[in-house]
């Protein structure tokens, strides 16, 4: 029927835009350049594909889904999610994930698996499945030709966004120069991108070779290249990693194969034309990294830049794109260091949260009240880490052993059967085209669960993580249509639609518009958090306002827009207090009532988001900020504020910052014995803290002197001493406030 027609029509097209769009979706308006915006085009196309599936559903009066090996290990994983948000310790952020990324989150979960039936279901062809990787491939080429120029300072971003045919709209901690990110956002997840792409070329230049060289050949040959080059200057180590072994496993494979079921000598198969050509694609690899340089140190000695120093009996020039910015020079820790402690706070969350975890993307908020006391020496100390930085430790601490246990049993299940097939069908003793396709499919998806050990998930590489085996699966026979689970089995189609019918087409209509309509509002809603809360940041709060309020009416459930809402509300009332105090009471009055609302605003808001999500320990933080802003004008809000600062406390005990505002508070609330005491566990925490030893210093000076300046208490008043020392000796000997306490304290 014509309706069918087009609902394939949608999902088949959904399914191009999908894997041709998401790489390339990025946007300057948004809270999050790039990852949120290609979870919303996931998001899009996912609300269009399941709509059309469910309109074919109707027409065909049947429910069915394509039955694959795989359905018990996914159902599992799903089940475990499922539970996982359940028992969360925020469920609105396992729901959605974590704010500005999403992915990762229950409904990215779903939306993945429902991408995952709804081809197996919908799109049963191989010829359908080749031009999904087709597009992916182009998408990739313009995803590395994009970002190609940035490594030589000429960034097409820029130009975009700026203006500037150069890398200047981007900061320190992104630079194009030395490490090409693209459209991806991360140099890491650029290179995880880019080690799926490279076997699945590679395997489509050698398809098209037939004895003489094609413009096809060519073309995939190229893209190869492309993509080597890109992944190389993204100086991403896991990356190259992932890369290598993904290569070793496209060009191995063949010959274990050959070897074990033809039972031929290596050196005979070694003859063979195709793996003649795998061999070659394996040395230009080694050849490119050889001239290009490796983002591993270690293989740069037998670079030839570094062969060429050597020979010359010169010393090695420094590369002209370092793999790191000198440690030594912006004191910088080692990037591995920062992981295992990270991983430690990991394991620490895992063991408190055994079975279900602490929920589904909630790593940020448990992460805290686990971190190392070694997390405040590093460089990163003040960073929020939403991430474990190793997918397979994330979903061991967010959903527990349970949660763990069947994402490793979907994935090691999907390779065992997989290569099982590979390496059972007998009569397929020559490496045709097919195979090869499979093989890189395989080498790819081998490449994402290397890159995942050192980093996380990204939207593209989940797509392709929960794709690559239906496509594997089909190319190997492993999914037969005749299998399809179909409910109720006799209903037949007929050309003339019930009422019934039509009422099920309208209803699906409808709600699919409506989630696609509430998708654009929250993303509405976000451009206009993402301008609010940057006004909020350059101190233009009443300009920020409108923005704000906007957010909220376009999206009042997420508390992310209300946090930051009543913040605004807060300091706008205070600075309009602390104008009228200034005014005669005759034109202050006239404010009363806008100062009433805003204030009430403030503090129900806040009441409201530190209810619903007591474990978010960012709120908890906005909500000291609000309480000490209004505590500037009245004091009455001051004992408000060290209530939020000591439940942020009770959710990281081992954050230095908090600790050293908590001491702060105690301090100018008049206790400073409790002040001391938090300051001295403060410098502990963190002894490389300027602030809380200087803050330290005050309080002992403090309690050391009477009212007149008189030292009554000479062993305070020389621990007051020592701290000032300590700043100088230690930290930064050019402090010109601790030369100056110093100065006036030993005279006393």
């Amino acid at each position: 029927m014509r309706v069918i027609i087009w609902a394939d029509r949608f999902i088949k097209y959904s399914f191009y835009l999908l894997f041709l769009l998401v790489p390339l979706a990025f946007t300057n308006n948004t809270s999050e350049l790039f990852e949120f915006n290609k979870m919303w085009v996931t998001f899009g196309f996912t609300i269009i594909i399941t709509a059309a599936w469910a309109v074919k559903m109707a027409i065909k009066r049947k429910f069915f889904v394509q039955r694959t090996p795989l359905d018990i290990p996914i159902l599992l994983f799903l089940f475990s999610q499922i539970v996982s948000t359940i028992f969360s310790l925020d469920v609105h952020t396992s729901l959605w994930g974590y704010y500005s990324r999403f992915n990762g989150g229950l409904l990215s979960i779903i939306s993945y698996i429902i991408l995952y039936y709804a081809f197996a279901s919908n799109l049963l062809t191989l010829k359908m499945a080749k031009k999904l990787l087709v597009l992916g491939l182009a998408s990739g080429a313009v995803v590395a030709l994009w970002g190609l120029p940035s490594h030589f300072g000429y960034d097409p971003t820029c130009l975009l966004f700026r203006g500037s045919f150069d890398v200047s709209c981007w900061t320190t901690d992104f630079q194009p120069k030395i490490r090409i990110f693209s459209t991806l956002g991360q140099p890491n997840w650029l290179a995880a991108y880019l080690g799926i792409l490279i076997p699945l070329s590679l395997a489509l230049a050698i398809s098209e070779f037939k004895n003489k060289i094609s413009k096809k050949l060519l073309l995939y040959a190229a893209l190869s290249f492309l993509f080597v080059i890109d992944l190389l200057f993204t100086r991403s180590q896991s990356g190259f990693l992932g890369i290598v072994i993904a290569l070793l496993v496209f060009v191995g494979f063949p010959i274990f194969k050959e070897g074990k079921i033809g039972r031929r000598k290596l050196s005979n198969v070694i003859k063979d034309k195709q793996v003649k050509i795998l061999f070659t694609c394996l040395g230009i690899f080694i050849l490119t990294v050889f001239f290009v340089g490796s983002p591993i140190d270690k293989l740069n000695a037998f670079t030839y830049q570094a062969v060429t120093s050597r020979l010359s009996n010169k010393k090695a020039a420094k590369p002209t794109t370092p793999t790191t910015i000198p440690a030594l020079e912006l004191n910088i820790t080692d990037s591995g260091k920062i992981r295992s402690i990270v991983w430690k706070g990991a394991f620490d969350v895992w063991k408190h949260y055994p079975i279900f975890g602490s929920g589904v993307e909630t790593f940020a908020y448990s992460y805290y009240k686990f971190r190392p006391v070694e997390h405040n020496q590093t460089s990163e100390w003040n960073y929020l880490y939403n991430k474990a930085h190793n997918e397979y430790l994330n979903f061991l601490a967010t959903t527990g052993l349970f949660g763990f246990s069947t994402y490793l049993f979907m994935i090691f299940y999907f390779l065992y059967i997989a290569f099982k097939k590979l390496l059972g069908n007998n009569q397929q003793s020559t490496i045709n085209n097919q195979f090869l396709i499979i093989l890189a499919l395989l080498a790819g998806y081998i490449s994402i669960l290397v890159t995942n050990f050192f980093g996380f998930s990204v939207v593209i590489i989940n797509i392709y993580f929960f794709l690559i085996p239906a496509f594997a699966l089909l190319a190997l026979g492993l999914i037969d249509e005749k299998k399809m689970f179909v409910f109720p089995q006799k209903n037949k189609v007929s050309s003339k639609k019930t009422l019934a019918q039509k009422a099920e087409l309208v209803t699906i209509l409808v709600v699919a518009l409506y989630l696609l309509f509430q998708l654009f509002r929250f993303w509405n809603g976000d451009k206009a958090y993402f301008m609010g809360s940057n006004l909020d940041r350059v101190q233009q709060f009443q300009t920020a306002y409108p923005y704000l309020l906007q957010a909220v009416q376009q999206r009042s459930s997420e508390p992310v827009f209300q946090d930051e809402f009543a913040i605004n509300n807060g300091v706008l009332a205070a600075s309009i207090i602390s104008v009228d105090q200034t005014r005669p009471a005759t034109e202050s009055a006239k404010d009363e009532s806008v100062i009433t609302a805003l204030l009430q605003n403030a503090i129900q808001t806040s009441n409201k988001v530190v209810a619903e999500h007591p474990n978010n320990i960012t709120f908890w933080k906005s909500r000291v900020r609000l309480f000490y802003t209004l505590s500037q004008i009245d004091p009455k809000y001051l004992p408000f504020t060290l209530d939020a600062i000591k439940k942020a406390q009770q959710l990281a005990p081992t954050d230095a910052t908090i600790s050293y505002n908590l001491g702060i508070l105690q301090g100018q609330s008049g206790d400073f014995n409790s002040a001391v005491k938090t300051l001295e566990n403060t410098v502990k925490l963190r002894p490389a803290y300027r602030e809380a030893h200087f803050g330290l210093a005050l309080f002992y000076h403090q309690q050391a002197v009477d009212k007149n300046g008189k030292v009554i208490n000479d062993a305070l008043q020389q621990k007051a001493i020592e701290q000032m020392k300590y700043i100088l000796e230690k930290i930064d000997p050019n402090d010109m406030q601790a030369q100056a306490a110093l100065k006036s304290w030993v005279a006393l």
